[in-house]
Protein backbone atom coordinates (compact mmCIF):
# COMPACT_ATOMS: atom_id res chain seq x y z
CA UNK A 1 0.00 0.00 0.00
CA UNK A 2 1.57 3.30 -1.31
CA UNK A 3 1.16 6.55 1.61
CA UNK A 4 0.16 9.56 -0.39
CA UNK A 5 -0.18 12.66 1.73
CA UNK A 6 -2.22 15.12 0.08
CA UNK A 7 -3.65 17.67 2.47
CA UNK A 8 -2.26 18.19 6.87
CA UNK A 9 -4.50 19.79 9.13
CA UNK A 10 -2.48 21.54 12.13
CA UNK A 11 -4.47 22.79 14.60
CA UNK A 12 -3.21 25.68 17.07
CA UNK A 13 -3.83 27.44 20.18
CA UNK A 14 -0.70 29.32 20.20
CA UNK A 15 1.21 27.46 22.77
CA UNK A 16 4.76 26.25 22.23
CA UNK A 17 3.59 22.84 21.75
CA UNK A 18 1.47 23.85 18.89
CA UNK A 19 4.08 26.35 17.53
CA UNK A 20 6.10 22.78 17.60
CA UNK A 21 3.46 20.69 15.97
CA UNK A 22 3.76 23.25 13.10
CA UNK A 23 7.39 22.60 12.58
CA UNK A 24 6.93 19.09 12.34
CA UNK A 25 4.02 19.91 9.78
CA UNK A 26 5.65 22.12 7.95
CA UNK A 27 8.53 19.33 7.02
CA UNK A 28 6.13 17.12 6.58
CA UNK A 29 4.74 19.11 3.82
CA UNK A 30 7.53 19.58 2.41
CA UNK A 31 8.67 16.53 2.48
CA UNK A 32 5.53 14.94 0.76
CA UNK A 33 4.84 18.15 -0.87
CA UNK A 34 1.50 18.06 -0.13
CA UNK A 35 -0.96 21.66 0.96
CA UNK A 36 -1.00 22.33 4.71
CA UNK A 37 -4.21 23.98 6.68
CA UNK A 38 -3.60 25.27 10.17
CA UNK A 39 -6.91 26.05 12.18
CA UNK A 40 -7.66 28.32 15.35
CA UNK A 41 -11.04 27.52 16.97
CA UNK A 42 -12.57 30.19 18.42
CA UNK A 43 -15.24 28.80 21.04
CA UNK A 44 -18.70 30.86 21.29
CA UNK A 45 -19.10 33.30 24.15
CA UNK A 46 -22.51 31.99 26.18
CA UNK A 47 -23.53 33.79 29.16
CA UNK A 48 -24.38 31.03 32.08
CA UNK A 49 -27.00 34.31 32.66
CA UNK A 50 -28.60 35.34 29.74
CA UNK A 51 -31.64 37.42 31.24
CA UNK A 52 -28.88 39.16 33.12
CA UNK A 53 -26.05 39.98 30.35
CA UNK A 54 -27.24 42.34 28.01
CA UNK A 55 -26.64 39.95 24.46
CA UNK A 56 -25.26 42.83 22.83
CA UNK A 57 -22.52 42.83 25.51
CA UNK A 58 -22.42 39.12 24.72
CA UNK A 59 -21.92 39.91 20.71
CA UNK A 60 -19.57 42.65 21.40
CA UNK A 61 -16.73 40.07 23.58
CA UNK A 62 -17.52 37.27 21.22
CA UNK A 63 -15.81 39.98 18.40
CA UNK A 64 -13.30 41.08 20.29
CA UNK A 65 -12.22 37.49 20.62
CA UNK A 66 -12.36 37.25 16.95
CA UNK A 67 -10.54 39.97 16.06
CA UNK A 68 -7.94 39.01 18.41
CA UNK A 69 -7.19 35.18 17.48
CA UNK A 70 -6.98 36.85 14.19
CA UNK A 71 -3.99 39.20 14.54
CA UNK A 72 -2.76 36.01 16.88
CA UNK A 73 -2.93 33.90 13.80
CA UNK A 74 -1.18 36.46 11.86
CA UNK A 75 1.45 36.86 14.58
CA UNK A 76 1.93 33.11 14.61
CA UNK A 77 2.12 32.55 11.09
CA UNK A 78 4.73 35.67 10.69
CA UNK A 79 6.90 33.83 13.56
CA UNK A 80 6.60 30.60 12.71
CA UNK A 81 6.01 29.90 8.98
CA UNK A 82 9.77 28.81 7.11
CA UNK A 83 10.65 29.90 4.23
CA UNK A 84 7.80 30.56 1.95
CA UNK A 85 5.89 27.37 3.19
CA UNK A 86 2.47 28.27 1.70
CA UNK A 87 0.43 27.69 4.17
CA UNK A 88 -3.68 27.86 4.07
CA UNK A 89 -5.17 29.54 7.63
CA UNK A 90 -8.77 28.79 8.75
CA UNK A 91 -10.20 30.81 11.55
CA UNK A 92 -13.35 28.97 12.73
CA UNK A 93 -15.63 29.18 16.02
CA UNK A 94 -17.06 26.12 17.67
CA UNK A 95 -16.39 23.54 20.43
CA UNK A 96 -12.69 22.77 19.38
CA UNK A 97 -12.89 19.31 19.00
CA UNK A 98 -15.98 18.82 16.57
CA UNK A 99 -14.75 21.36 14.67
CA UNK A 100 -11.40 19.83 13.69
CA UNK A 101 -12.96 17.09 13.48
CA UNK A 102 -15.06 18.37 11.01
CA UNK A 103 -12.71 20.49 9.28
CA UNK A 104 -10.81 17.04 8.46
CA UNK A 105 -13.76 15.67 6.81
CA UNK A 106 -14.51 18.80 4.77
CA UNK A 107 -11.32 19.04 3.43
CA UNK A 108 -10.42 15.26 3.13
CA UNK A 109 -7.71 15.71 5.43
CA UNK A 110 -4.78 12.96 5.06
CA UNK A 111 -2.95 14.02 8.83
CA UNK A 112 -3.76 15.74 12.03
CA UNK A 113 -0.27 17.20 13.39
CA UNK A 114 -1.25 18.57 17.03
CA UNK A 115 0.33 18.98 20.16
CA UNK A 116 -0.36 17.07 23.52
CA UNK A 117 -0.47 20.25 25.93
CA UNK A 118 -3.40 22.67 24.33
CA UNK A 119 -5.85 24.54 25.17
CA UNK A 120 -7.14 22.64 28.60
CA UNK A 121 -3.48 21.40 29.13
CA UNK A 122 -2.05 18.24 30.40
CA UNK A 123 -0.38 16.82 33.23
CA UNK A 124 0.20 13.40 32.64
CA UNK A 125 -3.58 12.02 31.52
CA UNK A 126 -4.73 13.05 28.23
CA UNK A 127 -8.48 12.08 29.31
CA UNK A 128 -10.94 14.87 28.05
CA UNK A 129 -8.45 16.70 26.72
CA UNK A 130 -8.78 17.86 22.59
CA UNK A 131 -5.64 15.87 21.03
CA UNK A 132 -7.30 12.38 23.10
CA UNK A 133 -10.65 13.30 21.54
CA UNK A 134 -9.37 13.67 17.80
CA UNK A 135 -7.11 11.18 18.29
CA UNK A 136 -10.05 8.54 19.64
CA UNK A 137 -12.72 9.80 16.74
CA UNK A 138 -10.17 10.75 13.64
CA UNK A 139 -10.66 9.23 10.55
CA UNK A 140 -7.44 9.93 9.65
CA UNK A 141 -3.56 9.49 11.28
CA UNK A 142 -2.84 12.11 13.92
CA UNK A 143 0.36 12.99 15.10
CA UNK A 144 0.91 13.96 18.81
CA UNK A 145 3.50 16.20 19.55
CA UNK A 146 4.11 15.41 23.39
CA UNK A 147 6.24 17.18 26.15
CA UNK A 148 9.79 18.63 25.08
CA UNK A 149 11.49 15.74 26.40
CA UNK A 150 12.90 15.10 23.36
CA UNK A 151 12.09 15.79 19.94
CA UNK A 152 13.33 15.92 16.05
CA UNK A 153 13.29 19.56 15.61
CA UNK A 154 16.48 21.17 15.62
CA UNK A 155 16.42 24.92 17.01
CA UNK A 156 18.59 26.40 13.80
CA UNK A 157 16.91 28.50 11.21
CA UNK A 158 17.24 26.03 8.16
CA UNK A 159 14.81 24.91 5.37
CA UNK A 160 13.60 22.29 7.24
CA UNK A 161 14.63 21.78 11.27
CA UNK A 162 13.63 18.66 11.21
CA UNK A 163 15.71 15.74 11.88
CA UNK A 164 14.11 12.15 11.97
CA UNK A 165 17.11 9.48 12.18
CA UNK A 166 15.43 6.89 14.11
CA UNK A 167 11.97 5.48 13.68
CA UNK A 168 10.03 2.59 16.00
CA UNK A 169 7.16 1.14 14.37
CA UNK A 170 5.19 -0.95 17.21
CA UNK A 171 3.97 -4.02 15.73
CA UNK A 172 1.26 -6.79 17.23
CA UNK A 173 0.78 -8.57 13.96
CA UNK A 174 -3.07 -6.71 13.98
CA UNK A 175 -4.08 -5.74 10.72
CA UNK A 176 -3.88 -1.53 12.31
CA UNK A 177 -0.69 -2.31 13.02
CA UNK A 178 0.12 -3.78 9.99
CA UNK A 179 -1.08 -0.47 8.40
CA UNK A 180 0.87 1.68 10.93
CA UNK A 181 4.38 -0.24 9.48
CA UNK A 182 3.38 1.00 5.91
CA UNK A 183 3.46 4.60 7.17
CA UNK A 184 6.14 3.51 9.01
CA UNK A 185 8.67 2.47 5.75
CA UNK A 186 7.04 5.88 3.49
CA UNK A 187 8.52 8.07 6.76
CA UNK A 188 11.97 6.70 6.82
CA UNK A 189 12.20 6.47 3.39
CA UNK A 190 11.50 10.24 3.27
CA UNK A 191 13.53 10.89 6.02
CA UNK A 192 16.07 8.49 4.91
CA UNK A 193 15.74 7.10 8.38
CA UNK A 194 16.57 4.14 10.47
CA UNK A 195 12.97 1.96 11.35
CA UNK A 196 13.06 -0.65 14.03
CA UNK A 197 10.01 -3.06 14.44
CA UNK A 198 9.50 -3.84 17.70
CA UNK A 199 7.13 -6.58 18.87
CA UNK A 200 6.63 -7.18 22.59
CA UNK A 201 5.27 -10.71 23.80
CA UNK A 202 3.39 -9.98 26.51
CA UNK A 203 2.70 -12.96 29.55
CA UNK A 204 4.88 -15.41 27.77
CA UNK A 205 3.81 -18.66 29.18
CA UNK A 206 6.76 -20.49 30.54
CA UNK A 207 5.63 -23.96 29.39
CA UNK A 208 6.15 -22.13 25.86
CA UNK A 209 9.44 -22.66 24.00
CA UNK A 210 11.15 -19.37 23.72
CA UNK A 211 13.72 -19.92 20.99
CA UNK A 212 10.64 -21.33 19.00
CA UNK A 213 8.50 -18.63 19.90
CA UNK A 214 11.05 -15.54 19.11
CA UNK A 215 11.99 -16.94 15.73
CA UNK A 216 8.42 -17.24 14.67
CA UNK A 217 8.00 -13.73 15.59
CA UNK A 218 11.16 -12.49 13.96
CA UNK A 219 9.88 -14.47 11.37
CA UNK A 220 6.74 -12.31 10.96
CA UNK A 221 8.27 -9.15 11.66
CA UNK A 222 10.54 -9.87 8.77
CA UNK A 223 7.56 -10.75 6.40
CA UNK A 224 6.15 -7.22 6.38
CA UNK A 225 8.51 -5.52 4.63
CA UNK A 226 8.76 -5.99 1.35
CA UNK A 227 12.62 -6.81 -0.25
CA UNK A 228 12.69 -3.25 -1.94
CA UNK A 229 11.33 -1.57 1.37
CA UNK A 230 14.43 -3.09 2.67
CA UNK A 231 16.75 -1.66 0.30
CA UNK A 232 15.21 1.14 0.54
CA UNK A 233 15.94 2.05 4.36
CA UNK A 234 17.66 0.78 7.27
CA UNK A 235 15.50 -1.79 9.24
CA UNK A 236 16.09 -4.16 12.30
CA UNK A 237 13.96 -6.36 14.11
CA UNK A 238 13.62 -6.45 17.66
CA UNK A 239 11.39 -8.33 20.40
CA UNK A 240 10.68 -7.73 23.95
CA UNK A 241 9.03 -9.44 26.65
CA UNK A 242 6.92 -7.87 28.68
CA UNK A 243 3.94 -5.19 29.12
CA UNK A 244 3.80 -3.69 25.68
CA UNK A 245 3.46 -0.01 26.62
CA UNK A 246 6.57 -0.21 29.30
CA UNK A 247 8.48 -1.98 26.71
CA UNK A 248 8.02 0.24 23.30
CA UNK A 249 8.56 3.18 26.29
CA UNK A 250 11.65 1.80 27.20
CA UNK A 251 13.04 0.96 23.53
CA UNK A 252 12.17 4.29 22.16
CA UNK A 253 14.35 5.89 25.21
CA UNK A 254 17.48 3.34 24.60
CA UNK A 255 16.97 3.89 21.08
CA UNK A 256 16.59 7.91 21.35
CA UNK A 257 14.50 7.94 18.68
CA UNK A 258 12.70 10.60 17.23
CA UNK A 259 9.12 9.03 16.34
CA UNK A 260 7.16 5.99 17.33
CA UNK A 261 4.61 5.14 15.20
CA UNK A 262 1.63 2.67 16.28
CA UNK A 263 -1.36 1.04 15.44
CA UNK A 264 -5.25 2.39 16.38
CA UNK A 265 -7.49 -0.44 16.21
CA UNK A 266 -11.46 0.41 15.15
CA UNK A 267 -13.99 2.58 16.77
CA UNK A 268 -16.46 0.16 18.49
CA UNK A 269 -17.14 0.33 22.19
CA UNK A 270 -14.52 -2.01 23.14
CA UNK A 271 -11.89 -0.72 21.24
CA UNK A 272 -12.56 2.74 22.64
CA UNK A 273 -12.26 1.40 26.25
CA UNK A 274 -8.75 -0.42 25.03
CA UNK A 275 -7.67 2.31 23.72
CA UNK A 276 -5.45 3.54 26.81
CA UNK A 277 -4.00 0.80 27.27
CA UNK A 278 -1.10 0.86 24.79
CA UNK A 279 -1.31 3.94 22.86
CA UNK A 280 -2.52 6.35 25.25
CA UNK A 281 0.44 5.55 27.69
CA UNK A 282 2.98 5.74 24.85
CA UNK A 283 1.84 9.26 24.01
CA UNK A 284 1.59 10.25 27.63
CA UNK A 285 5.08 8.34 28.70
CA UNK A 286 7.31 8.14 25.50
CA UNK A 287 10.21 10.44 24.78
CA UNK A 288 8.91 11.75 21.35
CA UNK A 289 6.25 12.07 18.99
CA UNK A 290 4.05 9.69 18.55
CA UNK A 291 2.17 8.96 15.35
CA UNK A 292 -1.71 6.92 15.92
CA UNK A 293 -2.84 5.37 12.49
CA UNK A 294 -6.19 3.98 12.47
CA UNK A 295 -7.40 1.11 10.31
Amino acid sequence: MEIRLERILCPLDFSEFSARAFDYAQSLARHYRCSLLIEHVVQPMVSAYPAYIDPEVVEKVSQGLRRYAEDELRAFLKSHSRNGMQVESLLREGEVTDTILATAEARAVDLIVMGTHGRHGLDRWLVGSVTEKVLRKARCPVLTVCKPVHDFVSPEEKPDPVHLSRLVVAVDFSACSERAVRYAVSLAGAYDAELSLLHVLEDFPPSKDLPAVTAEAVHQLEGLLTQAERTACATKTRLRVGKPYEEIVRYARELDADLIVTGVRGRNALDLALFGSTTQRVIEQGPCPVLAVHL
